[in-house]
């Protein structure tokens, strides 16, 4: 179908412009996350339990994919969501059983540092080997981060304990051992929080060019033609979705993957309050989720709002403007808790003074 076989209209390539940013934003989508733990060296902040169920949305929404014989361009994108969970899971699934062996080490260390006297053991550093400094030194550790193997246990302490183990963590580490000059360390945390804030916003405005511009070539090319809207339409609505012959089992295969979406956030949320922190979330992560959904309903939308048309795609605008509501929740917390150590600390302090009443 040539361009100008159909006109045109304003909404229609709104709409497709739309599509395109969504794209863009899903295929980067998942990348901040990698990177933040990457250069943590932990996955303590994200939720194992929110990501598999996200998996399992995204599976579904695969098969559904299939099932409905959508445009090769979404099934593409739906294996790629499917691969890239995948990866995300592994990572996250190293880390934390990387970090679970290094505290096993490190407390088997501290049980036979407590009999083993004065002489000096295979992993002692050469340079620090003698008793008493290594006993003053933890326990300024201990002094300063409050984490004692009898508080492991508590919501949000095991993150702090990994957060201050100097093998994944060796900036937190500096942070910890000269904690005495704290006023130097304050005035870093302005600008570098200007610049986080910074890079997040240059990155969804560059999404918004590069979704733009694909549309654009896209259409000048050939490769997106408008398509006609009405109860009628003979050919495939926003994503593929043939008007006239929508199998039942994609479309339930479709609302199991938007309640799926729904509900992968609820532990995310969860584990944020309990430890008061969003301290190893990538929130250019969230940024882009809520980029990709608002974009994609709005693809949609801006289609055809023919009831026939929007009852066809009801489980992709749940699944995507319902879980923007939640992603507004984890902004929420970004703001309260921050991204850092200290929101997770204060609400621990909080927690104390209250008389240590926080339930495992």
């Amino acid at each position: 179908m040539s361009p100008d076989a159909i006109p045109l209209t304003l909404n229609e390539a709104l709409s497709g412009i739309s599509g395109s940013i969504s794209l863009a934003a899903w295929i980067f989508l998942l990348v901040p996350q990698l990177l933040e733990n990457y250069q943590q060296g932990s996955a303590d902040g994200i939720s194992l339990t929110f990501l598999f169920i996200w998996f399992v949305g995204d599976v579904t929404n695969l098969a559904g994919a299939l099932w409905a014989g959508l445009v090769p361009t979404v099934i593409a994108l739906a294996i790629y969501f499917c691969f890239a969970d995948a990866i995300l899971i592994g990572q996250c699934l190293y880390y934390n059983a990387r970090n679970k062996r290094r505290e096993e080490k490190e407390e088997e260390g501290k049980g036979m540092n407590g009999h083993a006297g004065t002489a000096p053991r295979e992993e002692t550093p050469l340079l620090n080997g003698t008793t008493d400094t290594t006993t003053s030194k933890s326990t300024r550790q201990h002094s300063l981060t409050d984490v004692r193997p009898d508080n492991l246990g508590l919501p949000g302490s095991r993150r702090r304990s990994s957060a201050t183990s100097p093998k994944s963590h060796p900036r937190r580490r500096t942070n910890s051992s000269n904690s005495g000059t704290l006023a130097p360390i304050l005035e870093e945390k302005k600008p570098t929080r200007t610049r986080a804030y910074l890079k997040n916003t240059l990155s969804v405005v560059m999404i918004l060019v590069v979704g733009t511009a694909g549309w654009a070539i896209a259409y000048r090319v050939g490769a997106w033609t408008p398509t006609p809207t009405g109860p009628v339409a003979d050919g495939d609505g926003e994503g593929g979705i043939n008007a006239h012959s929508t199998p039942i089992g994609a479309s339930l295969l479709g609302y199991i993957s938007a309640i799926a979406y729904l509900g992968a956030r609820i532990p995310q949320i969860l584990q944020n309050q309990r430890s008061r922190s969003c301290a190893g979330l990538s929130l250019l992560f969230f940024m882009l989720s809520l980029l990709g959904n608002a974009t994609y309903g709005a693809g949609i939308l801006l289609h055809s709002l023919e009831r026939g048309y929007v009852v066809l795609n009801l489980p992709w605008l749940i699944g995507s403007l319902g879980t923007m509501v939640e992603d507004g929740v984890i902004f929420g917390q970004f703001s309260v808790f921050g991204e850092g150590e200290e929101g997770g600390k204060m609400g621990e302090e909080e927690d104390g003074e209250r008389g240590g009443s926080a339930v495992v």
